[in-house]
C-alpha cells in the first residue's frame, strides 16, 4: 500500500471488495467493450457491412484490455473514449474501422453507468435483505420482552424489545421497496447519437428508421434490458442518478435511526452492539465499551444524505441537450454514494448478527417507571373496592409528584407504591398492587404486532429470496 499519496477510506477501511470492483476502472472499460460488441452485432443484423470475422476478433479481446496503449494514447488525444477505441483497434486490426460506428462517447459512458448502477443496486438489495433477515430473527426472539417506550426521549409507556426492532425493520422494508422500484425502472440510454436525435444512425442506414430502432432494441436485449429511455439529449436524464441516490439516502436514514437508537440503548445499558474479546473501546479509559460501529454507521449515513445533493444540482444544471459539468461530479458522487451505503450495510450485518440484550437492566428500568404508568390501573382497582375516583385521582397526582421529586432531587428510589400502600383510602396492600405491576400487562399488542408484521410482510419476502440469505460481513476495522 502506498503511503505517500491519498487513498480513499472507502478502499482501505469501509467498502467491500465487491462494491469496489463494481466501480473499478476494469469493470468500466470491460463494459465499454461489451457495448461496442453489442453495437456491432446489432448493426450487422440490420445489414451493415460487418463480418463475422470482425465480430469474432472483438469477442476475442473483450476482456484483455491493453491499458498501456490506452493510457499512452489518452496523453496525446486527451479523450478517454477515443483512446480506448484506438487501443481496442490495435488489438483488433480487422475490426478497427467498425468500432464505435455511429456512436458518441455517451453511448459507452452513459450505458455503462446504467449497467454499473444495476450491478451496484443488486448488491445493495442483497445486503439489505440479509440485514432484514437478522433483524427479523431478533424481533421474533424478543417480541415478548417488555421495555420502556419513549416519546420525546422521556419514558411514556411500555413496548417490547422485539416491537422496537420492527420499527427499524419496517423502515428497511420501505427502503427495499424503493430499491426494487429503482432497479425495475432502469433503462439503457441506447444509441441516441450526439444530441439524442439518432441522426448519425439515420445516415448509416440510409434513412431507414425501423432499422435504427431495431439496433437500439438489439443492444438493450444483449445487455439484459427490456427498454431504452424513450427520449433524451446526448445523455440519459441526470434525474436517474438523483433517484438512485435518493434510494440510497433512504437506506442511510434508516441506518442512522437504528444506529442512534442503539447508541442511546448502550448508554442506558439495555442493549449493545457486539464487542469483541480484544477490542479496545477507548485509548484513555480501559473500561469503556463505546458503540463504535453504530457511530460509524451514523457518520457514513450523514455523508450519503448530503451526497444526494450532488446529482440534484447536476440534474438541474444540464443545459439543453448536454454539458460536461456533470462528468467530474457524477463519477465521484454516484460511486461514493454506493461505496458508503455498502459500508453501512456491512457494518449493520456485523452489528445485527450479534446484538446484545441485558434483560435484567431492562426489567429494572421498567420497574423504576412502571408505578407511574400503572397509576390509572391502581386507581381503577381501588375504585372497584369502593374508593372515590376523584379523590384517588388527586391523591395519585400528588403522590406521583412527590415520588418523582425523591427520584430526581434526592437520587432515591421511586416510592409511589409505598405511599399508596400507606394510604387506607386506596384499600390496596402490596400484594394486590404487585399483581397490577406486571410489565407484560402494559405492552398492548406489541407481541402480536411483531408476529403479524413478520408473517405478512417480512417472512414472505425472505422466503422468496432465500437463496440470497446467509451473508456475513468482515469488517476491516
Amino acid at each position: 500500500m502506498a503511503h505517500d499519496s491519498y487513498l480513499s477510506p472507502f478502499s482501505t477501511r469501509y467498502a467491500s471488495k465487491e462494491m469496489q470492483y463494481i466501480f473499478s476502472e476494469d469493470n468500466k472499460f470491460k463494459t465499454w467493450r461489451r457495448l461496442w460488441i453489442a453495437l456491432a452485432r446489432a448493426e450487422q443484423r440490420q445489414g451493415l457491412a460487418i463480418t463475422d470475422e470482425q465480430l469474432a476478433e472483438l469477442e476475442a479481446h473483450r476482456d484483455d484490455i491493453n491499458y498501456d496503449v490506452a493510457v499512452a494514447r489518452e496523453k496525446e488525444c486527451r479523450h478517454d473514449v477515443m483512446s480506448h477505441v484506438y487501443a481496442y483497434g490495435v488489438q483488433c486490426p480487422k475490426a478497427k474501422g467498425i468500432i464505435h460506428l455511429g456512436a458518441t462517447s455517451c453511448y459507452v459512458g452513459d450505458n455503462t453507468d446504467i449497467l454499473i448502477m444495476r450491478e451496484a443496486l443488486t448488491a445493495v438489495r442483497r445486503k439489505l435483505l440479509n440485514v432484514m433477515a437478522l433483524l427479523a430473527k431478533f424481533a421474533g426472539e424478543y417480541k415478548d420482552l417488555p421495555a420502556l417506550a419513549y416519546t420525546h426521549l422521556q419514558p411514556a409507556q411500555l413496548t417490547t424489545v422485539g416491537k422496537r426492532a420492527t420499527l427499524w425493520l419496517h423502515e428497511l422494508y420501505m427502503d427495499y421497496e424503493e430499491i426494487e422500484t429503482r432497479l425495475s425502472g432502469l433503462a439503457l440510454l441506447g444509441s441516441k447519437g450526439t444530441t439524442g436525435t439518432q441522426a448519425s444512425f439515420v445516415e448509416l442506414f440510409g434513412g431507414d428508421e425501423a432499422k435504427v430502432k431495431a439496433v437500439e432494441a438489439d443492444i438493450a436485449a444483449a445487455l439484459g434490458f427490456e427498454r431504452v429511455t424513450p427520449v433524451s439529449g446526448q445523455t440519459y436524464s441526470r434525474k436517474v442518478d438523483y433517484n438512485v441516490l435518493s434510494a440510497l439516502s433512504g437506506i442511510a436514514q434508516s441506518a442512522m435511526k437504528f444506529g442512534n437508537d442503539m447508541r442511546l440503548l448502550a448508554s442506558f445499558k439495555e442493549m449493545e452492539e457486539p464487542f469483541e474479546k480484544n477490542q479496545i473501546g477507548s485509548s484513555a479509559m480501559p473500561y469503556k465499551r463505546n458503540p463504535m460501529r453504530c457511530e460509524r454507521i451514523c457518520a457514513l449515513a450523514r455523508y450519503v444524505m448530503i451526497d444526494v445533493l450532488n446529482p440534484a444540482f447536476t440534474a438541474g444544471t444540464q443545459w439543453f441537450e448536454r454539458t460536461l459539468d456533470d462528468s467530474a461530479n457524477k463519477r465521484i458522487a454516484v460511486a461514493e454514494g454506493f461505496l458508503a451505503v455498502d459500508a453501512i450495510l456491512n457494518i449493520m450485518l456485523s452489528v445485527c448478527d450479534g446484538l446484545v440484550v441485558y434483560p435484567k437492566v431492562i426489567h429494572s428500568r421498567v420497574m423504576a417507571e412502571l408505578p407511574f404508568m400503572a397509576s390509572e390501573n391502581i386507581m381503577m382497582s381501588a375504585v372497584k373496592k369502593g374508593g372515590d375516583r376523584q379523590e384517588l385521582h388527586e391523591k395519585l397526582r400528588v403522590y406521583a409528584r412527590q415520588a418523582a421529586a425523591v427520584v430526581k432531587e434526592e437520587g432515591g428510589k421511586n416510592d409511589l407504591i409505598e405511599r399508596v400502600c400507606a394510604d387506607p383510602s386506596f384499600g390496596l396492600d402490596r400484594r394486590e398492587i404487585e399483581t397490577i405491576l406486571k410489565p407484560e400487562l402494559f405492552t398492548g399488542r406489541s407481541a402480536a404486532q411483531v408476529e403479524e408484521f413478520l408473517a405478512e410482510y417480512i417472512r414472505p419476502l425472505l422466503e422468496a429470496n432465500k437463496a440470497e440469505l446467509g451473508e456475513k460481513a468482515e469488517l476491516s476495522v
